[in-house]
């Protein structure tokens, strides 16, 4: 194969691609053909938040919704409860920083947090973090599919580039907030962000997720009141246990006409 791949900045490039990625070409084989494909990829920065002048996180993640990453992690850390609770917040200007100011601005903060894929400790300290979900809630199998189906139309960047992770909120009737990140617990704190942003109430909501669900995100579904976490892929023996101790309905492996319920059947019609 004699074709070489041209530098990302090259003049055919594709320059369409939707925020959050950058164009990269590409060569694509299939059988014995290739061919130098005008594509993209995914981009990847860290983002540090500050909170009252301290650094509190740094979070690899998607260039895109950066203030509802900062507000969805300072809630799922507990740190704020409403909007009400953040009296300023700006990004830098090459919006690697987010300064936030909270209205209690003596607030005690612990520790400096390091984002990674982990889930942050162990069963017995995260299980005892919050009370069972009190929820009747139900859901039809075939809302699920469909909004499944709705979460496809949704994955913009995914489809144009790939390598990335989408989630959204939704009621039985349609979808209420997206996100995407490279980092799939990313995209949850986003979801967190934008329903505090947004005024909406996560409570009784379907979060679906395209990644593996891990415990941390279970957390954060716990942490918004979400009795039903849904996914492509599967769960984590930890976010089984959790979603048995929170009352949360696991449901993965969803394809065109079927998936698999981990836990809380009963939440299923």
């Amino acid at each position: 194969m004699k074709k070489s791949v041209k530098a990302p900045d090259d003049k055919n490039a594709k320059s369409d691609l939707p925020a959050g990625a950058i164009p990269h070409q590409y060569i694509e084989i299939t059988g014995d053909e290739s061919s130098v494909v005008d594509g993209g990829v995914i981009d990847e920065v860290l983002v540090s938040i500050y909170v009252n002048v301290e650094e509190i996180a740094t979070i690899m993640c998607s260039p895109v919704d950066e203030e509802a990453l900062a507000i969805g992690f300072l809630y799922n850390e507990h740190l704020i409860e409403t909007m009400g609770d953040i009296a300023y917040l700006k990004m830098n200007a090459n919006r690697t920083v987010a300064d936030v100011f909270l209205q209690q601005s003596d607030m005690k903060l612990s520790r400096r947090l390091v984002i990674t894929s982990g889930c942050g400790g162990g069963f017995a300290t995260l299980s005892q973090q919050y009370e069972p979900l009190k929820s009747d809630f139900r859901i039809d199998a075939s809302t699920i599919f469909a909004r499944m189906r709705d979460l496809r139309g949704e994955a913009h960047l995914y489809n144009a580039v790939r390598g990335v992770h989408t989630a959204v909120l939704a009621d039985s009737e349609r979808i209420l907030i997206a996100a995407e990140d490279v980092g799939r617990h990313n995209t949850i704190d986003k979801i967190g962000g934008k329903a505090l942003q947004q005024n909406i109430d996560t409570g009784d909501k379907l979060l679906l997720a395209t990644g593996r669900i891990s415990s941390e995100m279970v957390h954060k579904a716990r942490r918004m009141s979400i009795p039903v976490v849904i996914s492509r892929t599967a769960p984590t023996r930890l976010a089984v246990e959790l979603a048995i101790v929170w009352n949360i309905c696991l449901v993965g492996y969803v394809r065109q006409n079927s998936l698999r319920v981990y836990t809380m059947p009963e939440r299923i019609r």
